[in-house]
């Protein structure tokens, strides 16, 4: 570094970097601080600027640059430089920057791409640097602006996000369900197995009892739960599902542009900040319920926090959106996906790729089907039939064994391989009465023992589990004799079992021991 009295003329140095920045500064700190003297020399006292030239060792010319700019205007550059390697081939690359954001973003031209398509293609002699150095002022040129905006009370914007969570000690990809008030930035959060259209319905129940009211508008993005089609005039169809809950809470809808999650970056951060915060490191509970119940908390939680830029807590804020909010309805949505169908030859109907079984006297009868969140809802006409727990795997089947059980009675051949029964826990002493009548009448005593099975149409397993238990040890091994033991059980009544109406059971022959007998066995023991 070569320091001249006015000049700083930087060269090749062995200083580290944040040395050489501090001489830079120091030594611009110098050359304003001349700046400054030969104003005041020239301006002030009225130096001539030849003499100030002379007395100051700088050009004559730089003196006045110094008097007509107040402070060092910098270098400014008179003409536009040129590229002459580059200038012509600039047209080519624009064009490839202007068809790529027309494809899909992960294969767009990198730097290094167009510069050897250049090279290949067009014959270009440059190098990659200026190749480079233009395509990132040309892509910064592109990148799109943004309007900071303001929220009104009263209005919401809506969106689901993803995290890895464990219930019940299975591990489960979560999506979880935001609702955002801009206003006040207050939000509400509820995790599902799926992001399916209940899902959607079931969380805006949710978040309208959680805010104690229905929002005047809510933002979404355009998804397929909502929006069945987006027509030409870019009005959006929706989904019969989400129409209902529209007219149910009569709230507006709007929606984003495709693709452009800024258009809701409220509900956006808010995503992320739930996943940052509320899901991290990976929640374990033992079920969805204690779950949500824990995200509901910290969004409460979170109330009392002051974000950047106000002087009032989230609570305090929120305060201003309930006022606005319009009175929830005296019932909440109902919010489940509607389906109508027809049961098949193996009494099963299929919803969202899985099978579910209906009793065996609907077979190939329509029905109707309400799937929830966590529940399978199965009706015919106005009569419910079916009721299962709701599965998110695929091709899954979901049986109750109950179902099948008049079917089977009738063909009692496939009581050893029916599925239906496979895995269905039953505690032991059922094994244990279906040896004994099995063993007593062979196939006839299979189908009893489909009958006793029955008797769980009607009455609860814990009552035919007692019932089983006493007849064993009353040796009543039959149906007729379990159904009225199960009956005295539930009526809290003595059982009063009449063997003269059951013929076939057998019978114990108790006679009177006589004196004899005994001296025969005193007789054996001495022999």
């Amino acid at each position: 570094t070569e320091k001249r009295p006015d000049c700083l003329v930087v060269g090749r140095s062995k200083n580290p970097p944040v040395v050489s920045f501090l001489l830079l500064q120091r030594a611009g700190m110098k050359q304003l601080e001349l700046y400054g003297r030969v104003r005041y020399a020239v301006i002030i006292q009225g130096m001539s600027r030849r003499k100030a030239a002379r007395m100051f060792g700088i050009d004559r010319r730089t003196v006045d640059k110094m008097v007509a700019f107040p402070e060092p205007p910098g270098y400014r550059r008179k003409k536009i430089p040129t590229r002459p390697k580059l200038d012509p081939y600039v047209g080519i690359i624009d064009q490839i920057l202007e068809d790529d954001t027309k494809r899909l973003k992960k294969q767009r031209h990198t730097s290094k791409r167009i510069f050897e398509r250049l090279r290949d293609e067009y014959g270009f002699a440059g190098g990659i640097t200026i190749v480079k150095d233009y395509i990132f002022a040309a892509r910064q040129r592109q990148r799109e602006m943004f309007v900071p905006l303001s929220h009104p009370p009263g209005h919401a914007q809506a969106d689901f996000g993803e995290a890895d969570v464990i219930i019940a000690g299975v591990e489960y990809r979560a999506h979880y369900f935001v609702m955002t008030l801009p206003h006040s930035d207050a939000c509400f959060v509820a995790a599902y197995p799926a992001a399916t259209t209940e899902a959607w319905l079931d969380g805006h129940n949710r978040a309208f009892a959680f805010f104690g009211g229905v929002p005047q508008s809510i933002l979404y993005d355009n998804d397929k739960c909502l929006v069945a089609r987006i027509l030409p005039d870019g009005t959006r169809q929706r989904t019969r599902a989400f129409s209902g809950l529209q007219s149910h809470y009569l709230f507006e809808d709007r929606y984003g542009r495709p693709g452009k999650g800024n258009d809701k970056g409220n509900v956006e951060g808010v995503v992320g900040y739930a996943r940052r915060n509320f899901m991290t490191p990976r929640p374990r509970f033992a079920s969805w319920d204690t779950f949500n119940t824990h995200l509901e908390e910290q969004c409460r939680n979170r109330q009392r926090d002051v974000l950047r830029g106000h002087r009032e807590s989230i609570g305090a804020r929120l305060v201003r959106d309930q006022e606005v909010l319009t009175a929830l309805p005296p019932s909440s949505f109902d919010a489940c996906d509607r389906l109508a169908t027809r049961v098949n030859s193996l009494s099963l109907v299929r919803y969202r790729n899985n099978d579910y079984s209906v009793p065996v006297a609907f077979g190939h009868q329509e029905v109707w089907i309400r799937g929830y969140v966590h529940e399978v809802i199965i009706g015919c006409a106005s009569e419910e039939i079916a009721r299962h727990p709701r599965s998110y795997d695929r091709e899954d089947y979901i049986f109750n064994p109950i179902h099948y059980l008049p079917l089977l009675e009738k063909k009692i051949g496939a009581l050893n391989q029916a599925a239906p029964l496979v895995g269905w826990d039953l505690p032991d002493v059922f094994t244990t009465l279906r040896r004994l009548l099995e063993a007593r009448t062979g196939k006839p005593g299979k189908r009893e023992y489909v009958q006793v099975l029955r008797l769980l149409e009607t009455f609860e397993l814990n009552d035919l589990h007692g019932a089983i238990k006493d007849a064993l040890r009353l040796s009543a091994i039959s149906c007729d004799a379990i159904k009225h033991l199960v009956l005295c059980r539930i009526e809290r009544r003595p059982p009063r079992l009449n063997l003269d109406i059951y013929p076939y059971l057998p019978r114990a022959q108790v006679a009177t021991t006589s004196p004899a007998s005994y001296m025969n066995l005193l007789a054996d023991g001495a022999s």
